[in-house]
Parts: C-alpha cells; sequence; structure tokens
C-alpha cells in the first residue's frame, strides 16, 4: 500500500505530472510559442484532431454536405495536442481555452470564432438550419442533451478514461470512482433509448451528434478499450442506436478527418476537398 498523500497547505506544480499527457500539462493559460494558424480556400475553417469532441463537428459538418448546404464545405487543419499545438498564439487567439475543436467562419464581413464542441455544432446548425428543431419544445429537448452530453463526458475522458488508460499507475479507488458513474451515465443514455430512436426523439440532431462519439463510442468498444471492463452489454438500446449512427455515410467520412491512428484507409489528416475522403 503506498503512503497516503497529505495536501500542502498551498499546492505547487510537480516536476512532472505523468501519464500520457505529462509534457503538455500546465497551471496556466495562454500561448507557448509564436505561430499563425493556416487559412484555406473555403469560408468554414476548422482546427482540430479526431478526439470524441473533434468528430462531433467533422460529422457534423458532414452531415449538413450530405443534405446539399455548399456553404458547409470546409477546411480541417490537424492540430497535434500531444505536441503542444494548441498552445501556439494562433490557437489561442480562436480558443483562450487552447482545446480543440476550434472553428472560424469567414463568410461574413468580420471573422467569427467559435469554441467549444456544444457551441460549434450549434452555430451550425442555426446558420444551416438544420439538426436542431425551431419548436420550442424540441428544441429545448434537444439542447438538454447536447448540455447533458457537455457536462457530463468530463467523467468520462477526464476522468475514467484518464485513470484507466493513461495515468501512469493503476489506482482503484479513481477508477472504481469514475467506472461508476460512467456506467450511470450509460444507464441514463439506456432508459432513453428504449423509448425512442433518437436521444431527443424520433428525429437525428447535434445531441447525437455530440453523445455519440463518446457513449456510442463506448459501448462499440472503441473508447479506452474498457468495453468488457464496463460490461457494455448490459447497454442493447445504447448498442442499436450507436450502430445505426456509425452506419451513416456522413458519419464514416466525418470520423476519418483528422485522424492519425487506426487504419490508414481510415486516416484523412487534413481535409480540405470532399475528394479528401473518397
Amino acid at each position: 500500500m503506498t503512503d497516503q498523500y497529505v495536501p500542502p497547505k498551498v499546492w505547487t506544480p510537480p516536476a512532472s505530472s505523468g501519464g500520457a499527457f505529462a509534457s503538455i500539462n500546465r497551471p496556466v493559460a495562454g500561448p507557448t510559442h509564436e505561430a499563425e494558424l493556416p487559412v484555406g480556400k473555403h469560408s468554414l475553417q476548422l482546427y482540430s484532431l479526431a478526439t470524441p469532441n473533434g468528430v462531433k463537428v467533422t460529422i457534423m459538418l458532414e452531415e449538413l454536405l450530405a443534405l446539399g448546404h455548399a456553404g458547409a464545405e470546409y477546411d480541417a487543419w490537424l492540430i497535434k495536442i500531444n505536441e503542444g499545438a494548441q498552445f501556439s498564439s494562433g490557437f489561442v487567439a480562436i480558443n483562450p481555452n487552447s482545446k480543440i475543436p476550434a472553428l472560424v467562419d469567414r463568410s461574413g464581413p468580420e471573422p467569427v470564432r467559435v469554441f467549444e464542441s456544444g457551441a460549434i455544432l450549434v452555430y451550425l446548425a442555426e446558420k444551416f438550419g438544420a439538426f436542431l428543431p425551431q419548436d420550442g419544445v424540441a428544441r429545448t429537448e434537444t439542447l438538454n442533451w447536447l448540455f447533458w452530453q457537455m457536462g457530463s463526458a468530463p467523467f468520462v475522458g477526464g476522468g475514467f478514461g484518464h485513470f484507466y488508460a493513461y495515468a501512469p499507475e493503476k489506482l482503484q479507488y479513481p477508477i472504481d470512482r469514475y467506472a461508476m458513474e460512467t456506467k450511470r451515465q450509460l444507464d441514463v443514455l439506456e432508459r432513453q433509448l428504449a423509448q425512442q430512436r433518437f436521444v431527443a426523439g424520433s428525429d437525428y440532431t447535434i445531441a447525437d451528434m455530440a453523445i455519440w462519439p463518446w457513449y456510442g463510442g463506448m459501448v462499440r468498444g472503441e473508447l479506452y478499450e474498457a468495453g468488457e471492463f464496463l460490461s457494455v452489454h448490459d447497454y442493447p438500446h445504447v448498442r442499436r442506436w450507436a450502430d445505426e449512427i456509425a452506419a451513416r455515410p456522413a458519419v464514416l467520412r466525418g470520423r476519418k478527418v483528422n485522424r492519425v491512428r487506426g487504419k490508414p484507409e481510415e486516416q484523412v489528416p487534413e481535409r480540405h476537398d470532399a475528394a479528401d475522403l473518397d
């Protein structure tokens, strides 16, 4: 048994926090180096990586293009967060919080920056009038579930995923704590999807796009390789929903964008034209 940690009166950062992302962890914000971001030919410029949060936005953009919204054409630039690219002066100017994804819309007289994945989904849905109902009740229900995901996923990623997959040592207490919360959240979804086809009702919305990369990936065994550990077979309705969304052509395309892991044919590190995904 390790010695019990006694917090000091005043915390100071350790020389290294350990784990998979130790080299980029720091207790302050702001840029670490000067570097401008590239700008492509389209009005929408996305700076991202194919993490669950990044995939939300590329799926949304590909779904909009599938509907025929030509204005949703976009350039997707790779941000290597493991190398600290999110701390460049150019990226921090778009997102002061230095997290992917970040979007710049250059279609108007002044560029519009949009950061936080949920905000980007709402922005695009309102810009193109798609995947977010106009009706007050249906719209509110969609936003309920979008913000449920935004508030809940940190327990899955920063909590469970960190201690189960990335921490420098396996500790039972945090793994138990976050596994319990992750399973509770999966049960929330299971009960909801037992009643209807999609999360917010009968229609596919930005709520599904936000939730699917996290919880869909979990029940399909694609997130942290933790499917068996979490007994994901206990959530058949979530799996039914996850598989249906995974089969959508726009989802298949969106998942490839800014991807640098997995099968070579599934990786499109940067996307500047629809043909890049063909």
